[in-house]
């Protein structure tokens, strides 16, 4: 019996981080209406929902006398069905596969990796002079997507992975309506993008070890909110205005349930049963959770110019000030996304010093013209300022919280 029980509370935790399970609307409204009515900037979206299309998900992180953590989770206007694009959020997935799948090849991750070309669209990449031997590596293109969100170290991971093993393995670990279908650079269009790269793995002198053929998708990977079209305008790819929404029917897509549950079992991969945990290497998932955390300034191989500022890409709490960030004892693991208009963070904030420690994801979309693809966008105004103000609030909650 006391096997069932632990097997049923092992059941639920896996359920609850897939989002499956959700706080009553009552207590979560009670919640976020202190939050949201604290700050002007916090009223102003909170009273335009449909203009804003505001989300947020708050995790309440509680530890037992033994470090266990128990989570309880708030939805505010969380809703699957209300797009938004979701950017580089698509980079934490990808990341996370492509550990999974350099240890499945039984390769360490820093391995040498050439990408090589199938199609006059796709690039051959055998150079990195940002890494340590001049060479590229899957570890080496997280490391870059994961500090500055890098378009490029991108595109050769979602090349090495493939679009239908991506598919394959999100289905596995039960996020069956994420869809990773496209590169963000390259110009690849219709059949060309699900199309990728030769992959070449190498020895430091050059030797090959194993190769992978260039990979096609058997499926068009429909999207799972069918036709979504947003805005009254947009610019197309010959920066031409065109009248009516722009088409995101063939772009990526991930819900905001989706992107804070996958980064939840990446910082909490351990509490899982084994048999639901990422299947990568333990100094991967570290390394991975580091390069989340820290700030550009603080990474070697790459450095990084003060052009990227500290909260480059931390935007609860320091989105708004371009201020070198000196509290090193609050830690923030998170990946972001901004595009089209839309601002998302998903982070996971802890103090150990001060004893706090939640998880908060947040979407905004700020185009106020409502004209797609035009760089007029109210980030700096309204996106940035409510995004940030709302990590205060929540800092200030959770320090007050009784644990």
């Amino acid at each position: 019996m006391k096997g069932f029980i632990k097997q049923l509370r092992l059941i639920f935790l896996f359920l609850s981080l897939i989002g499956c399970f959700k706080n009553g609307t009552s207590q979560s409204k009670l919640v976020f209406d202190s939050i949201l009515n604290a700050k002007p900037i916090l009223k102003l979206v909170k009273n335009d929902l449909k203009k804003y299309r505001l989300q947020i998900i708050y995790t309440q992180i509680t530890r037992d006398k033994d470090g266990k953590p128990a989570f309880n989770d708030f939805m505010y206007n969380v809703d699957s069905s209300n797009y938004f694009y979701c950017a580089s959020l698509v980079k934490l997935p990808c990341s996370i596969l492509a550990f999974e799948k350099t240890k499945r090849l039984h390769l360490y991750s820093n391995t040498i990796m050439f990408t090589d070309s199938s199609s006059q669209c796709h690039h051959t990449v055998k150079k990195d002079p940002t890494s340590i031997n001049g060479f590229p590596s899957v570890a080496q293109y997280v490391k870059r997507m994961a500090v500055v969100s890098d378009n490029a170290a991108y595109d050769r991971i979602f090349e090495f992975l493939g679009v239908d093993e991506i598919h394959t393995r999100l289905n596995e670990m039960g996020y069956k309506n994420m869809r990773i279908v496209h590169r963000f650079g390259g110009n690849c269009y219709g059949p060309e993008q699900t199309l990728t790269n030769p992959i070449t793995f190498l020895k430091n002198d050059l030797t090959p070890i194993t190769s992978l053929p260039q990979q096609e998708a058997s499926s068009d990977y429909r999207h799972p909110l069918g036709d979504v079209k947003i805005g009254k305008a947009h610019l197309n790819s010959e920066n031409r205005k065109v009248d009516g929404p722009k088409d995101f029917s063939k772009m990526n897509y991930m819900s905001l349930e989706n992107t804070h549950s996958m980064l939840r079992r990446l910082i909490f991969n351990n509490e899982m049963p084994e048999s639901m945990r990422f299947k990568m290497m333990e100094d991967d998932r570290l390394f991975l959770i580091e390069q989340l955390t820290i700030f550009p300034s603080e990474s070697i191989n790459p450095s990084y110019n003060k052009s990227y500022h500290d909260s480059y890409k931390k935007y609860f709490i320091y989105g708004d000030s371009r201020k070198n960030i000196t509290n090193r004892d609050l830690k923030i693991t998170n990946i972001v996304g901004q595009s089209y208009g839309f601002m998302i963070d998903c982070a996971y904030i802890h103090n150990e010093i001060e004893k706090v420690e939640f998880m908060l994801s947040a979407v905004i979309y700020t185009n106020e013209d409502e004209i797609i693809n035009d760089g007029k966008y109210e980030y700096k105004t309204v996106g940035l300022p409510f995004l940030a103000e709302l990590g205060r609030q929540m800092y200030a909650y959770e320090l007050e919280r009784k644990k």
